[in-house]
């Protein structure tokens, strides 16, 4: 038989009048494409019941095989799903909806308040999801092995039904073949949450074990489908030092493409010049008055002149001046053919105006003016063919001020690097979340990543939290390195039961982990990892940073392995962070175990100490030092340690604890 077909029906009254992005409904695409669905529609019908009917039953007579609803069945008074498909279904499916349930409620007792109804009506199989990403991708993985033989089963095609059933019962003897252990069996602790659309997409669907495959480096064996109880006890990736990670880090990181950019694009600033700029032309073109005043004759000297004329800026012609005539002029004003400097207005008396006092009509001059006084000339400040901007120049406002001036338009820049940002967990909830469950965080990792790219001058994109399953991450992963160059992820790098990244990126995608741990605190999990994708025309790697989950760790590794590396495919010719050396205020304790980056604000203050050198007006010389005021307790979970930070100070691992006014490195990320 042909590919089975489905269509997804969005019920939201904000999606709908284009207020809210439709979230679910590409990530319930995305699933059912990968299980070999054919989706030929999509559509959004705010939540009326005669809106949501009319579509399912136009659905229906076309001959759709699955149609599926997200939106619209929790106890708001506006969700009216389930009233709205009910009275369409010929024949309940009450399992379908029983095996939902189920499923969600494993996650959290919240479920017990969805009114999912499933049924068929003529040939077509409808289930109704909630609204949010997790909610209906979870609702729907848990039937969807069984959609394909209900959906033969409602055509009457017992053929293919039994050939489906057959398979069905293949797979499931396969998976037990492998040792009792599938994913899909495995019941997770997860933060389980109803808000409608909110989550960008990512797709969930079931892969084939990868366990078999070995690591593309050979350094780690980690493995997700390994049972916890069997795993090793300790990491299987080589301890590297801070500065072999980050010289592998920019030495991976690749050059991109220059493009050509409109300086007046956004972007623009912060981009670094892909080629020289040289003037097509002189600045000024024309020979302008410095100051406002009068055009004069030098030879003529100090008197009493008429005033020929009035010459401001923008002015296209002006009349010639001879000698005894003067001509009023305004700063940045063409100079009058003849003239041959300029007199300030305040070195003027006016002697006669007109009868309606409108203009001057005598005007004595006081001082004798030397030869091209007050003259800009053509090509002073940028003669024709000059070198305006230099290859490697970073662009900022006085650089498009610049650019402007000499009539360039648009530039070649280093494209910059486009960064995805993905937090990972079972227990994350979306920052604004209304209720905080058990056992559960609000994600503060990607607002932050994201406000640190863009800060950075860098395009971030917001690719939601993904649940510790092994065919999600690889979905969501491949789907974010596939629109972007750099991804961005925390959790999931450590040694706990659902640390599942590094299984992922090695066996699932065929990444090449470069480190897996570092000597390092905080941020000792953190992982490096490059992907060249065999759908990249460029074949340009791509970088991925699993960065770990405690946001404080995930904030300094941020600074110290992802920007550098996102300078350096910018074009940055250096792409570190800049350092300082500074005096610590306050005892800090060193970590015998592990070098550490202590959060701290630098400031500039004065020396005090008494001095005899003097200033050229006699004022008393003083000098200026560099502080570092510690942010307090340095705990990795701890957020407060990076409020007010500007800077990391690089400490040694040892014991002991370094005194007040000793002089450390600190990485400034932040200006004083």
């Amino acid at each position: 038989m042909g590919q089975r077909t489905c269509a997804i029906v969005t019920v939201s009254d904000r999606v709908s009048a284009g207020t809210a992005e439709d979230r679910s409904g590409p990530a319930l695409a995305q699933l059912l494409t990968n299980a070999q669905w054919e989706v030929v529609e999509r559509q959004t019908v705010p939540d009326e019941s005669a809106n949501i009917q009319s579509v399912v039953e136009r659905l229906v007579e076309n001959g759709v095989d699955l149609i599926v609803t997200t939106g619209g069945t929790g106890f708001s008074p506006r969700d009216v799903t389930p009233e709205a498909i009910a009275p369409l279904l010929e024949r309940q499916a009450p399992g379908l909806v029983v095996a939902m349930i189920t499923t969600s409620l494993e996650k959290t007792p919240m479920a017990a308040l969805s009114r999912p109804v499933c049924g068929t009506k003529g040939k077509s199989v409808i289930i109704t999801l909630p609204g949010s990403v997790k909610g209906s991708t979870e609702n729907l993985e848990s039937v969807l092995d069984v959609l394909p033989h209900a959906v033969d089963l409602a055509k009457g095609d017992v053929g293919a039904a039994e050939q489906t059933h057959k398979g069905m019962s293949g797979a499931e003897v396969g998976a037990e073949s492998v040792g009792g252990h599938s994913e899909g069996g495995r019941r997770e602790h997860h933060c389980h949450h109803h808000h409608h659309h909110h989550h960008p997409h990512h797709g969930h669907h079931h892969n084939p074990a990868h366990g078999d495959r070995p690591p593309a480096t050979g350094a780690g064996t980690d493995d997700g489908n390994i049972p916890v109880a069997r795993r090793p006890r300790t990491s299987q990736y080589p301890m590297v030092s801070f500065e072999d990670a980050l010289a592998t880090v920019v030495a991976q990181a690749p050059l991109l493409v220059a493009e050509q950019t409109f300086i007046t694009s956004p972007n623009v600033v912060g981009s670094i010049l892909a080629e020289d700029v040289r003037s097509r032309e002189a600045v000024p073109n024309y020979r302008a008055s410095i100051v406002d005043g009068y055009a004069v004759v030098v030879t003529d000297g100090p008197g009493t002149y008429p005033v020929l004329t009035a010459s401001t800026a923008g002015t296209s012609t002006v009349p010639t001046l001879h000698p005894g005539q003067i001509a009023r002029i305004a700063t940045g004003a063409p100079l009058p053919p003849g003239a041959t400097a300029v007199v300030m207005v305040e070195d003027t008396t006016l002697i006669k105006a007109s009868a309606d006092n409108h203009t001057e009509e005598l005007v004595q001059i006081h001082v004798k003016q030397r030869l091209n006084d007050n003259i800009r000339e053509i090509g002073s400040d940028v003669a024709l063919g000059d070198l305006v901007l230099a290859k490697g120049s970073i662009i900022t406002p006085a650089e498009i001020g610049l650019l402007t001036s000499v009539g360039e338009v648009a530039v070649r820049v280093i494209r910059k690097p486009r960064v995805a940002v993905m937090s990972t967990g079972n227990e994350v909830l979306e920052a604004d979340a209304k209720e905080l469950y058990y056992g559960c965080i609000r994600d503060s990792n990607r607002p932050m990543l994201l406000s640190a790219v863009a800060e950075a001058g860098f395009a971030g994109r917001d690719y939601g939290t993904v649940r510790d399953r092994t065919a999600d991450l690889e979905t969501s992963i491949r789907t974010a390195l596939t629109e972007c160059d750099v991804l961005v992820t925390t959790g999931g790098v450590s040694m706990g039961e659902l640390d599942l990244l590094k299984p992922v990126l090695e066996k699932g995608l065929g990444a090449k982990i470069h480190f897996g741990r570092v000597m390092l605190k905080p941020g000792k999990p953190t992982t490096f990892a490059t992907l060249t994708l065999p759908t990249d025309p460029t074949a340009t790697p791509k970088l991925i940073f699993a960065l770990p989950g405690n946001p404080v760790s995930a904030s300094v590794t941020f600074y110290l392995f992802v920007l550098p590396a996102l300078r350096k495919m910018a074009g940055y010719e250096h792409p570190y962070l800049p350092s300082v050396k500074a005096e610590l205020s306050s005892p800090v304790t060193l970590d015998p175990a592990r070098p550490e980056f202590h959060r701290a604000y630098l400031s500039i203050a004065v020396d005090n100490t008494a001095t005899s050198a003097t200033n050229s007006d006699g004022s008393p010389r003083t000098r200026t030092r560099i502080v570092a005021h510690s942010t307090g307790s340095q705990r990795s979970s701890r957020m407060l340690s990076m409020r007010g930070a500007n800077a990391l100070l690089k400490l040694p691992a040892g014991d002991g604890v370094l005194g007040v006014g000793e002089v450390v490195e600190g990485v400034m990320f932040r200006g004083f």
